[in-house]
């Protein structure tokens, strides 16, 4: 009986032991996993945003875009889903912080750590627009994470969009910590919840929220306070400086 009880308990503790093995396994492929979605798919994001940001600057210096409050070029050209537009500059987010911004925000557009503008439920409203609602949304987390800190922007603060021919300076009117994913209304041409109540030149922020998950969403809005023609220099505004 005494060598039958000892067999036992060297399967259990086989057993025991084997189970804490894929345990650890386990645990090290989440970790790796991990890894992957928050770390290594910003370092391939940011990649392809860099080349994306340096082939638009390019352009702009081969042959300018229009824009709409330039008077060398007052009919700006249309862009199709992917299309690069230019730059969003957020000093809230850090003194040098500037994403590209491109049409549409399918995964494959945002997974490249750009701020991508919204065309459906809405289409968005370009900056040079009389009235609308210039609306974009950018990941949280991975994939470039642009809008990481993006709960750091308040009410004052400063967003400017920077095109081939004009800066877009916006001012912070209000923000929404968390609603629903579902809830479309806040990148509407007038903006639920922004407190506004009639046509403007708008702009809207969006992502995920709170962070490292995907259940709620979070809302910046602001309103166009003015636009400077862009230099040779292409010397910053003074909310940049």
């Amino acid at each position: 009986m005494a060598g039958h009880r000892g067999r036992g308990r060297g399967v259990a503790a086989t057993a025991a032991s084997f189970v804490g093995e894929l345990l650890i396994t386990f645990g090290v492929l989440l970790g790796l996993f991990v890894a992957y979605s928050l770390w290594w798919t910003n370092v391939l994001a940011d990649r392809q945003a860099d080349s994306a940001a340096h082939h638009l600057r390019e352009e702009w210096t081969q042959k300018p875009a229009g824009g709409g409050d330039s008077k060398a070029a007052p009919h700006p050209r249309s862009f199709a889903a992917g299309d690069s537009v230019g730059f969003l500059h957020i000093p809230a987010m850090g003194k040098d912080f500037t994403v590209l911004i491109r049409m549409g925000t399918d995964p494959e557009i945002l997974n490249e750590a750009v701020a991508g503008v919204y065309q459906e439920p809405y289409a968005a409203a370009m900056p040079w627009a009389k009235a609308g609602n210039f609306a974009l949304a950018a990941h949280r987390d991975g994939h470039g994470a642009k809008f990481h800190n993006l709960d750091k922007v308040h009410q004052g603060d400063s967003v400017v969009v920077e095109t081939a021919d004009t800066w877009y300076i916006y001012r912070v009117d209000s923000t929404l910590p968390q609603t629903s994913k579902y809830n479309t209304g806040v990148v509407a041409p007038i903006p639920e919840g922004s407190g506004y109540t009639r046509p403007g030149r708008y702009i809207t922020l969006t992502t995920c929220t709170p962070v490292y998950t995907s259940r709620y969403r979070m809302a910046v809005w602001g309103t166009l306070v003015r636009t400077a023609p862009v230099d040779a220099q292409r010397t910053l505004p003074p909310e940049l400086r």
